[in-house]
């Protein structure tokens, strides 16, 4: 999966024409499902309007070529339920759900918010996203257990930054429970420990290596896996230098991509981060339009 960014124009609306164009190349370079909203695509500062327009214009762009997951997650249990209904009448495929933050829910607190959204979109497949870094709580892997028992909860997207979290989570639940890395520095680790994939950042540009090394680690390759890995490495690392994600959309400007810059407040650090992403870029292998 992309965490896919949200392009913007210079007087800082949203630009839905490169949105469209983004979300077509990533489906035809290595991407099998789009996160759209998420904390790449910057939606703490997206109005719900914004969001529900690029819904729509993604599922029009990738139809019948990528499945589209909607972050409509909130620390509002009322306001991420409405959303998710919304977006589900749109048609959206899933729904990406972060743990509430700020208001620093106890477990009992996030088990019940997770239950009462899920209820109220029982068709609709709902990912769990788990980022304490950000949110200031971290979801145990025992309400991610409890969490996978509802049948629509499907998944969780683990970005404590802890492989042993991922596999007691692991070991906790089902099989068919889906494990997807958050951060592409650790996916291959993840992979070892009965991960399924990852919700990417940096697959906006190695798409396409990052399905090889998944594929490699699945049939058996697990050389060919690492050595993706270790080349795609200082990328990984790079992209998260600063805040994302005002490195991958630095990156994308490289690549001859007009993303626009990030909305306050979040704010690039110009051209420290450009110059040492363009050496990155150069030394993996791709190219520079800038």
């Amino acid at each position: 999966m992309t965490a896919m960014v949200t392009p913007f124009k210079e007087d800082g609306n949203v630009n839905y024409a490169v949105a469209e164009q983004l979300a077509v190349y990533l489906t035809e370079n290595g991407t099998d499902t789009l996160v759209v909203c998420g904390t790449t695509g910057e939606s703490p500062t997206l109005s719900w309007d914004e969001e529900y327009e690029l819904f729509q214009v993604i599922l029009k762009a990738v139809a019948g070529k990528a499945l589209v997951m909607a972050g409509t997650g909130s620390n509002s249990t009322k306001e991420a339920i409405a959303a998710t209904e919304k977006a589900a009448k749109i048609g959206v495929h899933g729904s990406l759900q972060i743990v509430p933050y700020y208001n620093k829910p106890p477990q009992a607190g996030i088990y019940q918010h997770f239950k009462a959204i899920a209820q109220a979109c029982p068709e609709l497949p709902i990912i769990l996203y788990n980022v304490p870094g950000r949110t200031g709580q971290n979801l145990q892997p025992e309400t991610v257990a409890r969490l996978a028992e509802v049948e629509n909860i499907v998944g969780i997207k683990e970005s404590s930054g802890n492989l042993d979290q991922a596999s007691e989570i692991r070991r906790l639940t089902s099989s068919e429970f889906k494990l997807y890395s958050g951060d592409d520095s650790l996916t291959l680790p993840l992979l070892s420990v009965g991960g399924r994939g990852v919700v990417s950042v940096a697959s906006h540009l190695v798409g396409t290596q990052l399905q090889k090394m998944i594929q490699a680690f699945t049939t058996g390759q697990i050389q060919v896996a690492t050595q993706i890995h270790l080349k795609l490495f200082p990328l990984f690392k790079a992209l998260f230098v600063t805040t994302n994600p005002i490195p991958v959309k630095a990156a994308l400007k490289i690549q001859g991509w007009e993303v626009g810059s990030t909305r306050l407040p979040l704010h690039e650090e110009a051209n420290e981060v450009s110059q040492k992403l363009k050496k990155i870029l150069i030394e993996i292998g791709l190219k520079s339009n800038s």
